[in-house]
């Protein structure tokens, strides 16, 4: 008997390729029955980062707001993908927005993040799109190789669609 799925965490990088992959774990959604969990990761800063935030931002307070904006623009991005997606899809898949059980955006290091909210979610797939640079260089070194290899659940790579595919589905939608 094959494991069935019922909980997909779908992580997201805001880039167009991960708008496609979407679509992918919205299908899965729909033909599994599964929930959809939508992760997006603000990749901690470095130290160099910290102590350049530090030294060009001298209050403390001031240091905490552009942090906290960081969180909510990426937010916000990730809303208006969001809202965007559920217009411009067919409205008799409208119903599947129910699927969606949560959205979040957290501050971390990607791989381990993702995988721990894979674990702590109880998710039976991840869904993650290849990087804009292409699925060559996905696999060499990225999060989507590290998480890859690190899953102990099935992951699925989309990677981008061919230029033509892109076309013909923008100009199917207007």
């Amino acid at each position: 008997m094959l494991p069935e799925i019922n909980k997909i965490l779908y992580c997201t990088d805001l880039s167009k390729n991960a708008s496609y992959a979407f679509k992918y774990a919205i299908y899965l959604a729909k033909t599994t029955g599964a929930e959809v969990h939508i992760l997006k990761v603000v990749e901690e800063l470095s130290s160099d980062e910290r102590l350049t935030l530090q030294s060009y931002i001298l209050n403390q307070s001031s240091r905490e707001e552009f942090l906290h904006q960081r969180l909510r623009h990426a937010q916000d991005q990730l809303q208006q993908r969001q809202d965007h997606f559920w217009e411009v899809i067919a409205p008799e898949e409208q119903a599947l927005r129910s699927k969606i059980i949560g959205c979040e955006v957290v501050e971390g290091y990607p791989t381990e993040t993702i995988l721990k909210r894979s674990r702590e979610l109880g998710c039976d797939l991840i869904v993650m799109g290849a990087h804009e640079k292409g699925w060559f260089q996905t696999l060499l070194g990225s999060v989507a190789k590290n998480v890859l290899r690190e899953a102990r659940i099935p992951t699925l790579i989309v990677p981008r669609p061919e230029k033509d595919t892109a076309s013909k589905a923008a100009s199917q939608k207007h």
